[in-house]
């Protein structure tokens, strides 16, 4: 019967899709006060709910967003931000797409091209990318726990090009500038004449586990151009994560 309770308030919380009072929780369940009070404190406890203004006003929780992530596929994400990066492709006239770490690698998951066929553009393809020499990787390396960037400058660096970073140092201070600026940046260091910038992807206090960058020849990826497009990366990363956000919200509700 409690474990029933607890759901049942997950259900309408999920469904309301806004900030819940203990009164309106209260009335749709027939609990006594004292009860319902009791119950939302015990979901509040295991972040599977919270109220970020104190108000006793209460949303979907960190932790039960971050469950119905690692249960969303790739197909439910890019579903989901498809449109966001197909209208960024069309205005930049650059590939954008979108990284997500899993397993403790970063992987392009998705990728939408421009949509006027007499200009010319590079696909950066998908699949895993060097933590320490991609921007999309960068991007959320930088934000990662500390055991993370160990490991990351524990490996093997991989030296593609003469531009790519390679030692511990060099890494350190590169992830250093890119939570300074806010976004990360490939400059040839994959490979020659290909650059990218990429912005992480925040979702509440859940972390940075995607990334949105784009991509196009070095000589179009002038410093100016990275600097212009890193902002309007950042712009577009909150657009991504309310995208997802609301995908892991409706899987939430679900299943709860």
């Amino acid at each position: 019967m409690h474990f029933e309770r607890l759901i049942a308030l997950l259900e309408l919380i999920a469904a309301a899709g806004r900030p819940v009072t203990v009164a309106e929780l209260q009335r749709a369940t027939d609990l006594p006060r004292p009860t319902c009070y009791r119950l939302l404190q015990t979901l509040v406890q295991h972040q599977l709910i919270s109220s970020p203004n104190n108000d006793g006003r209460y949303l979907i929780g960190d932790r039960l967003i971050r469950i119905a992530l690692l249960g969303t596929s790739d197909n439910d994400i890019c579903q989901a931000v498809a449109p966001v990066l197909r209208k960024a492709a069309s205005e930049l006239g650059d590939t954008v797409f979108l990284s997500r770490l899993r397993g403790g690698e970063v992987e392009i998951i998705h990728a939408e091209t421009p949509d006027d066929p007499t200009r010319p553009y590079i696909h950066p393809g998908l699949g895993r990318r060097p933590l320490h020499a991609c921007s999309c990787a960068k991007a959320i390396a930088a934000f990662a726990e500390p055991a993370f960037q160990q490991q990351l400058l524990n490996d093997d660096l991989a030296r593609f090009t003469e531009h790519t970073k390679t030692t511990p140092d060099e890494i350190r201070a590169e992830l250093d500038a890119i939570i300074r600026r806010g976004f990360a940046e490939c400059n040839q260091e994959i490979e020659t004449g290909i650059a990218s910038v990429a912005a992480p992807v925040r979702l509440g206090n859940v972390g940075v586990t995607f990334s949105v960058g784009a991509t196009g020849s070095s000589r179009k990826f002038s410093p100016r151009y990275r600097e212009k497009l890193g902002e309007r990366l950042q712009q577009m990363a909150g657009e991504v994560g309310g995208a997802i956000q609301l995908c892991n919200i409706d899987r939430a509700q679900g299943t709860a």
